[in-house]
């Protein structure tokens, strides 16, 4: 008795390739792709059968021979994605395998529609034909279909210089050094943070300067999911943030805490960059961190 099975290679080929005939419905549709058209049968009933049958399916009978143009575009009925395409498969790159029902058609085409990725994709999406170079007369003459335009990515950049105030500058310098400098009305005794030359309230020259310090409370936010160069994580937490001294909050980002956690009233404290690193700007401030104290009455 042999050890190991015995097996066999076998090929099934017709030498030339298997011809048949499509007929004259098929083969009215087929040439209709091949001119870049895409054609349906009209049943007895009225209804729009694509692709085309040469007999009505729910009666039988056979269709009445008028040819429909429909489309090109169409809505995705139904689909399955296909992660990992196969050598023989339409595409090279994941693809959706979907029923589509093109506009003026009863019935739905199966064919392929390369969305790009599996959530661009949903039942009653509308889709293109992209057509092949090479025409001859296959359903392949379609080389996929492709959703309709919705949205376009338009890249969006503004150059600008600003020349900053003279308590701006003041108020960068400090932040430079770590500290944020504010300032006292000598009317209202409010705090203001950024240092400014002026009461808003008042309209009196304010000369009281006051140093801040780099602990305070959040009094408001907002949870982003836009991606910020500036920020830890997406989603990330913008936060009017109230410095401990001051009667106005300051705008800051939040760090160092998931930002479903972030609520009105965290204590917070500033995370500075390393002073080597310190230039004007606000940058110098990464964000701010919770503290771990109890949270501040609002």
């Amino acid at each position: 008795m042999p050890s190991e099975p015995l097996v066999a290679d076998h090929v099934l080929e017709f030498p030339g390739g298997y011809t048949r005939t499509t007929g004259p419905v098929i083969g009215r549709f087929l040439t209709e792709l091949r001119d870049g058209r895409i054609v349906g049968v009209r049943t007895a009933a009225g209804r729009v059968l694509v692709p085309p049958l040469e007999y009505d399916p729910d009666s039988g009978d056979a269709v009445t021979g008028e040819y429909v143009e429909v489309g090109p575009a169409g809505t995705v009925t139904a689909w399955t994605w296909v992660e990992t395409p196969l050598e023989q498969h339409p595409l090279d790159r994941p693809f959706a395998w979907a029923l589509i029902r093109l506009d003026g058609a009863d019935t739905a085409l199966v064919h392929a529609v390369d969305a790009g990725n599996a959530k661009a994709l949903e039942a009653g999406t509308r889709v293109r034909p992209v057509w092949s170079t090479n025409r001859r007369g296959h359903i392949t003459d379609i080389s996929y279909f492709a959703p309709e335009v919705t949205k376009i990515v338009s890249p969006v950049k503004a150059a600008y210089k600003i020349t900053a105030s003279r308590s701006l500058t003041h108020f960068l310098e400090g932040v430079k050094r770590g500290v944020f400098v504010g300032c006292r009305c000598a009317n209202c005794h409010k705090v203001y943070v950024p240092y400014r030359l002026s009461c808003p309230e008042c309209g009196i020259a304010i000369t009281d300067e006051v140093e801040l310090p780099d602990t305070g409370t959040i009094t408001t936010f907002a949870i982003n999911n836009l991606p910020d160069p500036r920020a830890p994580e997406v989603p990330f937490v913008s936060a009017y943030i109230l410095l401990d001294g001051a009667d106005v909050p300051m705008i800051a980002l939040v760090g160092g805490v998931p930002a479903h956690q972030v609520r009105q009233g965290m204590r917070v404290r500033a995370e500075w960059v390393p002073e080597a690193e310190r230039t004007l700007s606000m940058s110098n401030i990464r964000w701010f961190t919770p503290t771990g104290e109890p949270d501040a009455e609002l």
